[in-house]
């Protein structure tokens, strides 16, 4: 195990040869831009983590596909993911025609088309939840909070990944669903970040923790944006940082087993 990341949880160490790491790093596919804002934390990690891994020059090999996100907003509001599964897979097969290996969704919500991406594709897709679920269980977390969009909250598609982890999943209460959600869509995913909208947060994560939780999933990748793990009352899992640790562990070490898209089996 490695040392911590700036997601707060220990990573794999890449694997290593008589002559320090290994040449080959695994290329990667981002299918991004939902919002650019945290896309960018994405590409920003996953190079620093490979810069600290090999050192000099190196870099993450990245094919990116930057949806307009203008486009999928509005496949959401119209509750049409049959045509966002439709963009996703598009994307899909131009992140392996670039020369991708392993594939990921850089967005909560859209893992709602989860398994359009995986019938498109030939690569394998990381979901996720399920770097989030592994990422607490290695914290020793077993009660999850969730914050995100209403429908990652209000929904089954992303607490049921979690919960077969045998994680309890925590969700706040409607008026602060409603919040939450409202802050997304208006402020965070449009690049607006106030202090209101921060303290509001921390006033839901403090609810959350006394109805059990012992960390708290940021599942919108921009909640990380507005709240650092420095800002948060109890420890958190900013899914962006997470997600992209466990694409890192991927690239830097090729023997890792690929993601497969069953769930696991429960403990």
């Amino acid at each position: 195990m490695g040392p911590a990341t700036r997601s707060g949880i220990p990573y794999r160490a890449a694997a290593t040869d008589d002559e320090g790491m290994s040449e080959r790093l695994r290329p990667l596919g981002l299918i991004g831009g939902m919002s650019w804002h945290s896309t960018a934390t994405y590409y920003r990690h996953l190079n620093e983590r490979v810069a600290a891994a090999r050192g000099a020059h190196a870099s993450a090999r990245i094919s990116l596909q930057s949806l307009d996100f203008s486009e999928v907003r509005a496949c959401q509001v119209a509750d049409d993911y049959a045509r966002s599964g439709r963009m996703l897979a598009e994307a899909g097969r131009a992140c392996e025609a670039g020369g991708a290996e392993v594939l990921a969704i850089c967005t909560n919500l859209i893992h709602r088309n989860f398994d359009d991406l995986v019938a498109a594709v030939d690569a394998p897709v990381l979901h996720i939840a399920d770097a989030v679920a592994e990422a607490a269980l290695r914290a020793g977390h077993r009660s999850v909070g969730l914050l995100g969009t209403r429908p990652v909250m209000e929904l089954d598609f992303y607490a049921t990944r979690l919960a077969a982890y045998g994680l309890e999943v925590v969700t706040p209460d409607l008026e602060d669903r409603l919040e939450v959600d409202r802050v997304v869509f208006e402020e965070i995913t449009q690049g607006v970040f106030s202090d209101a909208s921060r303290d509001r947060y921390v006033d839901i994560m403090r609810d959350l923790e006394s109805r059990g939780a012992d960390v708290v999933a940021l599942a919108c990748t921009e909640i990380g944006l507005l709240v650092p793990a420095e800002a948060a009352p109890l420890p958190v899992l900013d899914t962006a940082l997470v997600h992209a640790d466990a694409l890192a562990d991927l690239a830097l070490d090729p023997s890792l087993p690929l993601p497969r898209p069953a769930f696991p089996a429960r403990g």
